[in-house]
């Protein structure tokens, strides 16, 4: 079983800059976790979905963690510093949404954006809340831009 340590560890290589590196020690921290550790999953999931290079499997692990954040209780994250669980789903909503854009698929980039604009009310008026918000807005402009002709 992975630890929030090792996972912690994982997410700073993948973000520090070795990315490959950083997805193969999430990938071992992913397959150290049991069906039913659902908040690391979810962070694992979450994470590697930005270590991705192609964009149907960023999205199917934007859903893995939009999936495993369904089971979560509000302090399960608060080991990350991320006090209530719900914080979290209008990142999560944001990433699914945007990917679904990128994929031509507007319906479904729709419904998640707007679940993430439904629970902005769980962000913090901090600077993370602030640009998870930014983020569903210019989300939804793009969505509503009429396309070039």
């Amino acid at each position: 079983m992975s630890d929030w340590t090792t996972i912690t560890a994982a997410i700073s290589m993948a973000l520090g800059g070795d990315k490959e590196r950083g997805q193969e020690l999430l990938m071992d921290c992913w397959h150290a976790t049991g069906p039913d550790d659902h908040a690391h999953r979810c962070i694992l999931a979450h994470y590697l979905a930005d270590t991705q290079m192609e964009l149907d499997k960023e999205v199917a692990w934007d859903q893995t963690a939009l999936d495993e954040h369904g089971f979560l209780a509000d302090g399960d994250l608060a080991p990350l510093g991320i006090a209530s669980a719900q914080g979290l789903q209008p990142s999560l909503q944001l990433n699914l949404a945007d990917g679904y854009h990128r994929q031509g698929r507007t319906v479904l980039a729709r419904e998640h954006l707007d679940q993430g604009l439904a629970h902005a009310d769980a962000l913090n008026n901090d600077g993370y809340g602030k640009m998870i918000l930014a983020g569903l807005n210019n989300l939804a402009q793009r969505i509503d831009a009429p396309e070039p002709t």
